[in-house]
């Protein structure tokens, strides 16, 4: 991997680092600020749903956005924006306002992780493709280090409005080195912008995500739960018979015909359900089940993340050795078990067994997004790497959200079952197990892939596999 590359994959990194810096210390803070402005802990998952919403509503959009205007300038703006709507979220003193900021920032992001992508993968040449996923991952991974303990920190000894904050600074050093290094893409002759496409998969996102939330409040079986998702499901089956007689849809469906890229979409979104829960459970577990403050949840929740960053050393021999097929069916496994194992945990378990096994989830949870992420793109040309890149974001962020409803579901299904008013241990201890089960189901796409899926990706990792694990020779991490 050449110096040019590892330096794109720096500046691609600081915008990955914005979006986990801010989910990680979100999770944190979330009970602190449900104190603040006198709603409960539960509820504010919505603080999470509406900036993952608004990922998957304008990530379609992003890579258009991209061709026509060159993804320089498009990722400068979209910093810049994302740092402003953070001031924003750290102003708000209520959770309208929240709200409200939050979608802004959602909007940004949706500019600002695609094209970012894009920018690496046609940088890239194939035989590279997963040391370029390492390497941008491996600086990104900072954020969810630092992000728990971070926003503890703050919560604790300051307020949680600094948890926005700390976005400037890291937005900042990604637009002066992408000033002076970013390379920008610009396609000759961008294809008209799917405007009839865009509304129908809106209207579908939204309506399933505020479905949701009406079962929070209302119930499954009352009229407006019952009408919002059905709308979701009229629009995105609609969308299906539309993007068949159009020759440009905003989402290119026809790439679910390449094997590598459905098992990436469709086996990722699936476990991708958990992935999404994990963040808005287990602070609200450690904080409201256990009673542990926020630092404390802070300092155990960060062990997935270092977890997470010890598997990038290991990820492409894993791969080569295994191949992509192998990989993503027994990981899956083994994610799904540590993730249920969380559902055993106790007030009095001792906090350095809880932090081990969190590493061990987020060591072998990293191994999966690396595989899942490097094979969807495998067998894909220069032409179909834009279209993918929109299809595969939109889906991964859309993934999210639901995960974050479902885990909010299962929260209130648990706590109904039982009659209480409040949410105790046991209910957090259900909703793991139930998430882990529903993770299992990946397990039907991944088996789907041939035993040679995603070869080119992984067949010099042999060979180079010890660069990719090793700093580079000039210091950078």
């Amino acid at each position: 991997m050449t110096p040019r590359l590892r330096l794109i994959a720096l500046i691609v990194s600081c915008a990955l680092m914005l979006n986990m810096i801010d989910a990680t210390v979100l999770g944190t803070a979330l009970p602190a600020i449900s104190r603040d402005f006198g709603v409960s802990a539960v509820s504010m998952h919505m603080t999470m749903s509406v900036y993952l919403l608004m990922l998957a509503v304008f990530i379609p959009m992003s890579g258009w956005i991209a061709d026509r205007f060159g993804t320089k300038p498009v990722f400068i703006a979209a910093l810049l924006f994302f740092m402003a709507s953070s001031i924003a979220c750290g102003l708000s003193d209520s959770l309208t306002q929240l709200l409200v900021a939050r979608a802004f920032q959602g909007m940004a992001g949706a500019m600002t992780l695609p094209v970012a992508r894009l920018v690496l993968l046609r940088s890239s040449p194939r035989h590279a493709m997963v040391q370029a996923m390492v390497w941008v991952s491996v600086p990104a991974l900072v954020g969810p280090v630092l992000g728990p303990p971070l926003g503890g920190f703050l919560v604790t000894y300051a307020s949680w409005h600094w948890i926005f904050w700390i976005n400037i600074p890291i937005g900042l050093i990604g637009v002066v080195m992408a000033l002076l290094f970013f390379e920008n893409f610009k396609a000759e002759d961008p294809r008209p912008f799917d405007w009839a496409g865009f509304f129908i998969l809106g209207v579908g996102a939204v309506a399933l995500v505020l479905g949701i939330e009406a079962i929070l409040q209302r119930g499954p079986v009352a009229p407006l739960s019952l009408s919002l998702l059905g709308t979701a499901v009229v629009a995105f089956t609609g969308y299906v018979f539309y993007a068949r007689r159009v020759p440009t849809p905003i989402l290119d469906l026809t790439l679910l015909r390449i094997p590598v890229f459905r098992a990436s979409v469709v086996g990722g979104t699936l476990f991708r359900f958990g992935n999404g829960a994990y963040p808005f459970l287990m602070p609200l577990m450690l904080q409201e089940g256990f009673g542990k403050t926020p630092l404390a949840s802070g300092l155990i929740v960060l062990a997935a993340a270092l977890g997470a960053l010890s598997m990038k050393m290991f990820a492409a021999r894993l791969l080569s050795r295994f191949g992509f097929r192998t990989v993503l069916i027994w990981n899956t496994v083994v994610v799904s078990a540590t993730m249920a194992i969380v559902a055993l945990f106790r007030q009095d378990t001792a906090p350095a067994l809880m932090f081990f096994l969190l590493y061990l989830g987020g060591f072998f949870r990293s191994l999966q997004f690396t595989a899942i992420n490097s094979v969807g793109y495998s067998e894909l040309d220069d032409d179909q790497m834009s279209r993918a890149t929109s299809f595969s974001a939109m889906a991964q962020q859309l993934s999210i959200t639901m995960g974050v409803g479902i885990g909010a579901m299962l929260l209130h299904l648990f706590q109904s079952v039982r009659g209480a008013d409040t949410v105790t241990a046991t209910d957090f201890s259900l909703s793991f197990a139930a998430i882990s089960i529903i993770m299992l189901a990946a397990i039907l796409e991944f088996a789907r892939l041939s035993p040679q899926a995603g070869a080119e990706a992984s067949r010099h990792e042999a060979t180079t596999v010890g660069h990719a694990a090793r700093p580079p020779s000039d210091g950078r991490n």
